[in-house]
């Protein structure tokens, strides 16, 4: 026989009111009262029926999270600390993929707007965006994260990239490097801000920034590895080659090194580089990377907090909130480093 709210408050000599408010996450519990209900829940392995609070409360308890790439490391580990928040909350995550596609965003936008989620959470491919809710029902909240649109009053959670891009290159300045080169993305706020970073950072240096060593391209998240190999190899056949490269993130990096060291030259000796993101597997590449941490599950959680926030309380100001990022130094910017 399921176990029921009322079978819990019984045994604990509190209200079905109580209960419900624990299980819905609300704040006016006290934290003694919490425990043991949560502890009874977990004891009886009471399973609440959300379709059931669903049809009562008006709500699915579903989150819509759209990234450009399901598979891509940030993107997976930005989920997975987005789902640990939403779960301590009995809610679910839906995951869709845009594939870097603009139509196959508004698709799945589309369908999870139709699914009922309480709340969109989306890393925008949109070139322009003018606004989410010409796409459905305009009384579900959204969140973005990562990319920005900052003419859209909207939620946003992310990383300061005019200073990721500053901080990235400064390392290779203050390391010696003179010729810094940049594989950058397009049309995303990302893209813009770290080349402008990029930028400030070689100017306030007095150094070049000749157009030829910046090159950009379009799938840095879907394919960057890729585009990486290929952009280096157009920086290679510069007449001056770069001496340093700061890669819009830590896939486009790994393809750079990859032709780097095709084409007989060494890292960092010849070429240093540094990435974005820190990958989890940065420090057992062939040529261990330099990277800028974003501090990814933190931005999951404050995202799923936020979540969970609007959920509850959908009409709120947009607020915007800015996860500070590390430098990571490993090989390939100094030899024998030994960072991690």
């Amino acid at each position: 026989m399921a176990v029921r709210l009322k079978d819990i408050a019984r045994d604990l000599g509190v209200s079905v009111v109580t209960v419900s408010k624990v299980l819905r996450g609300n704040a006016d519990i006290g934290d003694e009262t919490r425990r043991r209900v949560l502890k009874r829940m977990k004891e009886l392995n009471y399973q609440p029926n959300m379709m059931a609070r669903g049809l009562a409360s008006g709500r699915t308890y579903t989150i819509g999270l759209v990234v450009p790439d399901l598979v891509h490391p940030f993107f997976a580990e930005f989920a997975k600390s987005v789902g640990g928040v939403l779960r301590t909350s009995n809610r679910a995550l839906i995951l869709a993929s845009s594939e870097e596609d603009p139509e196959v965003e508004r698709q799945e936008i589309r369908t999870l707007l139709n699914r009922g989620v309480d709340v969109l959470l989306i890393a925008s491919c949109q070139a322009n965006l003018r606004n989410f809710y010409e796409l459905g029902d305009a009384r579900t909240p959204y969140l973005l994260f990562d990319r920005n649109f900052p003419h859209l009053a909207a939620h946003f959670v992310g990383t300061d990239d005019v200073k990721v891009g500053e901080m990235a290159t400064r390392h290779l300045v203050e390391i010696g490097r003179k010729r810094i080169a940049h594989i950058g993305g397009k049309n995303t706020s990302p893209s813009f801000d770290r080349l402008r970073g990029y930028r400030n950072a070689l100017t306030e240096s007095k150094l070049p920034a000749p157009e030829s060593y910046i090159v950009v391209r379009e799938r840095m998240e879907e394919s960057g590895d890729k585009v990486g190999f290929q952009a280096m190899q157009e920086l290679l056949n510069q007449p001056l080659k770069p001496d340093a490269v700061f890669c819009y993130n830590d896939l486009t990096a790994i393809g750079a090194i990859d032709a780097t060291l095709q084409a007989g030259l060494r890292v960092p000796e010849d070429i240093a580089f540094i990435g974005c993101g820190n990958l989890r597997y940065a420090n057992y590449l062939r040529v261990p990377l330099s990277s800028i941490d974003h501090g990814t599950t933190e931005l999951g959680r404050i995202a799923g907090e936020l979540a969970l926030e609007l959920s509850a309380k959908p009409e709120q100001a947009p607020k915007s909130v800015l996860v500070p990022s590390t430098l990571v130094v490993r090989e390939s910017t100094i030899r024998g480093s030994g960072g991690s």
